[in-house]
């Protein structure tokens, strides 16, 4: 039978998932928000 906990102690994350999450976080795009902000913001200049 296999016993769940240690497995658990022998679990590491893959370096590949930390990369990932790290290229995903630091990545700077631009979303909706930022859209609508400059809308916004060009807007209130052009009055």
């Amino acid at each position: 039978m296999i016993n769940f906990e240690e497995e658990i102690k022998k679990f590491h994350p893959s370096l590949e998932v930390d990369e990932a999450e790290d290229a995903i976080y630091n990545s700077n795009t631009t979303d909706l928000t930022d859209i609508l902000l400059e809308m916004m913001q060009e807007t209130k200049e052009n009055r």
